[in-house]
Parts: structure tokens; C-alpha cells; sequence
């Protein structure tokens, strides 16, 4: 089982803005960069154009929730930086974890037959 650290400092997201490539859907965007560890580390970024503080949080705690349940699928070695949409502010668990898995299928970081990498 891995365990994955959170991304916390600002100059963390801001390398990950500047160097890494992004893909977006209809709710989130995704920004993802290797980093030289065994591990990923994970950000996550609502802002206040998606609703109040209960909103955010909610929709914080979807996405995080999401990626640990489906971790052992993501490559090791990462920072991924999730940002939310305002268009995923009404959605349920299920739609925020399709498109989190989307996103990593797309970033070719996702793989649902890996177990250990």
C-alpha cells in the first residue's frame, strides 16, 4: 500500500503550475509532475468562485477521498495537483472519482491492472 503526502506549500504548486503538463474535463483540471520520490504527493485547489467555505471543503474531501480509494492504481513518483471546477460544485462522489480516473488515464498515469509499481 503506498501512502501519499499532501502538496501544502505554495512554491510546491507553483513548480507543478509552471513545469508540469496539465489535462482538464468537465470538472477538474489536472496538473501532474515527476518528482524524484517514491511516492506522490497530491494538492488540491478550489477556489472561492466555486462556492463557500462548506462547498470547498466538501468538494476537497470528494477529491481526496477519490484519489485514496483508487491510489494503488496511480504510477509512484508524481506531484499531482488537482484543481475543481465550478461545474463539479453539485456532484456527487462517483462523478468526481470517474473524472479523477479520467484524468489519470489520460495523464497515462491511471492504470486499473497495476497493482505494485
Amino acid at each position: 500500500m503506498k501512502f501519499s503526502e499532501s502538496l501544502k506549500k505554495n512554491k510546491d504548486f507553483q513548480n507543478v503550475y509552471k513545469n508540469g503538463r496539465s489535462l482538464a474535463n468537465s470538472y477538474l483540471v489536472m496538473y501532474i509532475l515527476k518528482n524524484d520520490l517514491e511516492k506522490n504527493r497530491l494538492g488540491i485547489s478550489v477556489s472561492k468562485k466555486v462556492g463557500n467555505s462548506v462547498v470547498r471543503h466538501h468538494l476537497t474531501r470528494l477529491i481526496r477521498e477519490s484519489y485514496r480509494i483508487s491510489e494503488e492504481h496511480f504510477q509512484s513518483g508524481h506531484d499531482i495537483v488537482v484543481i475543481a471546477r465550478t461545474s463539479a460544485k453539485d456532484k456527487n462522489y462517483h462523478e468526481i472519482e470517474s473524472a479523477l480516473i479520467h484524468l489519470g488515464k489520460l495523464h497515462k498515469i491511471y492504470n486499473k491492472e497495476q497493482i505494485h509499481s
